[in-house]
């Protein structure tokens, strides 16, 4: 039986939630079963736990960093998820309390106050509010070299934005604590979405002395000697290249209920092998399949999930690049794939992608942002194809080339994608309806992950395959990503219509004006064609009949903290 959910709705709900400046007073978590008995005055109290309290996770690609400031990557944030929580948690698109108990919103907007629990790191010394300050302004530093400092310009922290790009002084930034569980933050305008926004990564509290001097070194978070979080879990081993072992924090807030003693996470980036574990029961949650196993599985097994993901699987085009810098050419290479023929081969609920911004995104007047951006020219189908082979010939031309120079140029180029099943097949087709519709057969070459990441990051290579997940539920959390110098801006596009864009569009003073210049930035960003949108995102799990109690963020990442076993 096919599990497809819907979060669109709660997508608006945290739109809500976040825009209202509502006070939040209570978490919902999940009970543990009690008993108790009288016997001569003296109460006796059983607590009922699962036989099974160890759970086995594939994590998938070994992760880069699993420091909350300086990772990058989802599969990083996943184990992030399980080990640190920041001042809210966002659950099933929900945000609900975290380290902060409660928080309100002044009448204005411009200040918020969260009131945070009396809460303990791992080694049992108090955790205050100054230790998200620390973490926070390590994020900002520009010597930490974070991939996710752009981010803080999105946060409309007053002072943040200059800290990050314009030298100037953490010591002006509008995050202060009047005393250790209250932590106020001054913004420069209304930011509708900054309570959802906190329950992202990034913005972990982070124990000074455990990261000591050298502040741009996430290798404390890999050493079980080390580390020091306030999760639910704390990392207890970890073996490159293997994997790694989680054991439930006892100085947790919430520990009573944490069921799990320990979780055992693999670094098996192998669809077929992750699988094949899973079969023998030996893995209980796996975050991929192999791509020719999607359409049976989502008929057929109830242990598999598809559910709406906020984000967009695109391909990059590198702008350096004297032949790829050519707009029609990009447009051609757009023009000529059939996008609803990938989704239907991939099976696995995306949905064909018609702009950059995905379905999900509630605008100013509660409409689908995506629906109402329309598909500037950009179908999903076939219909194109012909408008490919014109614009492909006028390329030529304005190259100075001739088309069969052309599709011999294009012939030597390679298309990079990081190993797995799924990119691989996307990467097929890919080539396919270039050989058919163009006439030039491109390359085809993968890479491990890490290795990749490094390749797209620093530009070495002509087309690679891309991906992006928002980090808050605002269009600007997918287009920024293309504003000039972003760390994420693989194909270094740069254009000055867009930033501008941006920039009206984060210093808007009405929501407005806020939506109406994203919606012209992406018209830009689809007339130019940096990269070209393949589809939106559907997160795949594979999940134990037997493991209950887990919950995952619109964003993608799986939150064990109240997981459990059952009849297995």
């Amino acid at each position: 039986m096919k599990r497809l959910f819907l979060v669109l709705s709660a997508v608006m709900f945290v739109f809500v939630l976040a825009a209202c400046g509502q006070t939040t007073t209570t978490s919902t978590t999940s009970g543990t079963t009690t008993s108790g008995t009288t016997t001569s005055g003296t109460t006796t109290t059983t607590t009922t736990q699962p036989p099974v309290t160890v759970l086995n996770w594939n994590i998938g690609a070994e992760p880069q960093y699993i420091d909350p400031t300086l990772n990058g990557a989802s599969d990083g944030g996943d184990v992030i998820s399980q080990t640190f929580e920041g001042l809210t948690r966002e659950k099933n698109g929900i945000v609900y309390p975290g380290i902060a108990e409660t928080w309100e919103v002044s009448s204005d907007g411009l200040t918020v106050t969260f009131n945070l629990r009396q809460s303990k790191w791992s080694d049992g010394s108090n955790l205050t509010a100054n230790d998200f300050i620390y973490g926070w302004k390590r994020g900002m530093n520009p010597e930490t070299a974070s991939e996710y400092a752009w981010i803080w310009e999105y946060t409309n922290i007053v002072g943040a934005l200059e800290a990050v790009y314009e030298g100037g002084s953490l010591d002006d930034v509008g995050i202060e604590a009047p005393d250790d569980y209250t932590l106020v933050i001054h913004l420069t305008q209304r930011t509708e979405y900054i309570v959802s926004l906190l329950s992202f990564y990034h913005f972990m509290p982070i124990k000074e002395s455990v990261v000591e001097d050298d502040i741009a070194d996430g290798t404390w978070a890999i050493d079980p000697a080390k580390v020091v979080c306030n999760g639910a879990f704390v990392l207890t081993a970890y073996t490159t290249g293997d994997g790694l072992v989680l054991s439930k924090n006892a100085n947790y807030w919430d520990a009573e209920n944490v069921k799990l003693t320990q979780i055992n996470g693999k670094f098996i980036d192998e669809d077929a092998s992750a699988y094949y574990a899973y079969l023998q029961e030996e893995l209980d949650v796996i975050p991929t399949v192999p791509a020719a196993m999607v359409p049976t599985l989502v008929a057929e097994d109830p242990e598999f999930y598809s559910f709406a993901l906020l984000g967009t699987y695109y391909a990059n085009f590198n702008m350096d690049d004297p032949i790829l810098s050519n707009n029609k050419l990009r447009l051609a290479l757009s023009y000529s794939i059939n996008r609803e023929e990938i989704c239907e081969t991939l099976a696995g609920g995306q949905i064909p992608a018609q702009g950059f911004v995905p379905v999900g995104f509630a605008d100013h007047n509660g409409a689908d942002f995506s629906t109402v951006a329309g598909d500037y020219g950009t179908v999903t189908d076939d219909s194109l194809f012909d408008e490919a082979v014109v614009l492909f010939a006028q390329a030529a031309g304005e190259l100075g080339m001739t088309v069969e120079a052309l599709r011999t140029a294009l012939g030597g180029m390679v298309y990079l994608y990081n190993t797995s099943s799924g990119h691989q097949l996307v990467g097929e087709m890919l080539q396919a309806y270039w050989a058919d519709n163009l006439g030039f057969t491109i390359q085809l070459q993968n890479q491990e992950w890490a290795v990749f990441q490094e390749s797209r990051q620093n530009g070495e290579y002509d087309i690679a395959r891309g991906g992006w997940l928002t980090d808050y539920m605002d269009p600007s959390g997918m287009l920024a990503i293309f504003t000039e110098g972003n760390a994420y801006n693989d194909p270094n596009y740069v254009s000055e219509a867009f930033d501008t864009l941006i920039a009206e569009a984060m210093s808007a003073t009405t929501s407005a004006l806020h939506f109406e210049k994203l919606y012209d930035a992406q018209e830009v960003l689809m007339a130019d064609m940096p990269v070209i949108p393949i589809y939106y995102y559907a997160d795949i799990l594979m999940v134990q009949s037997y493991v209950k109690g887990w919950t995952r963020s619109v964003l993608g990442t799986i939150d064990l903290t109240h997981a459990y076993i059952e009849g297995k």
